[in-house]
């Protein structure tokens, strides 16, 4: 008898995660009313430099964002005037659970259940209205981290993990990467050799049907570097440099495939 109340209660569990996943897409998806980003910044590295850096951010330091998807949508004749809007939420000491590396499928799923619980419990702002998507961005001291850990952006929970540069100089590329995880948790996917980094084709380039084709003059956002020939590529340093091609604005439901 109790194992098969068990086994019901988790299988009610399982459909409600399946039916919240399925209501988010359509929800993230159709750009009929704006979409909400919140921005939760975080000291990633436990620095002065990036704690300093994160309490003196304001939501403007973000506003590029708006006016790149802004732009990027109306070259795709989405008809709502702000397709994102984003906010800027407060700072949190406790960071999201970091994935494993090389994790097998079990590990990587019970991951995704400790983000999951992690966004609810960390997201939770008294007086605020929650945001549709959750940006945790951790701040990283340059002077000390050369690299920092893959960023990543998840369409199941609408919940992404960029871990990013404490620099003013580096703002732009920071925001570059925030709106590729952004992509991501909406449907877009990663073009790009992920052994390699080079940009795939057609659609990893800005302009695919380019004469010449090289070099290409923008970055596609979700390719991450700006094509200069068949072995070169450069990384863009702002917004500005980068545009959604045709197949990503297909997958986010900017078009049709």
């Amino acid at each position: 008898m109790w194992k098969i109340i068990r086994v019901t209660v988790l299988l009610l569990v399982l459909f409600g995660v399946a039916a919240t996943t399925w209501l988010d897409r359509i929800s993230t998806t159709s750009w009929d009313n704006t979409l909400w980003v919140g921005i939760f910044p975080m000291n990633g590295d436990g620095s002065a430099v990036a704690d300093r850096y994160v309490r003196n951010l304001e939501v403007e330091d973000f506003a590029s964002l708006e006016t790149f998807f802004a732009q990027e949508a109306t070259r795709y004749g989405v008809k709502v005037t702000r397709p994102v809007r984003v906010d800027l939420y407060p700072s949190s000491s406790e960071l999201p659970p970091a994935l494993p590396r090389n994790a097998n499928a079990v590990q990587a799923a019970w991951w995704s259940l400790k983000m999951r619980w992690f966004t609810r419990s960390a997201t939770r702002v008294p007086g605020r209205a929650p945001s549709h998507i959750r940006i945790f961005v951790l701040y990283h001291d340059p002077a000390v981290n050369a690299t920092v850990p893959h960023s990543l952006g998840l369409q199941k929970g609408l919940v992404g993990v960029v871990h990013a540069y404490a620099a003013a100089h580096m703002a732009g590329s920071n925001s570059i990467v925030i709106a590729h995880e952004t992509l991501h948790t909406v449907g877009a996917t990663d073009k790009y050799d992920i052994h390699t980094g080079v940009p795939s084709y057609p659609g990893g380039f800005a302009e695919p049907d380019r004469v010449p084709r090289f070099p290409q003059r923008f970055a596609e956002i979700m390719a991450g570097q700006r094509a200069l020939s068949d072995t070169e590529q450069e990384m863009p340093e702002r917004l500005g440099d980068v545009v959604v091609g045709a197949q990503t604005a297909a997958e986010i439901g900017w078009t049709r495939k």
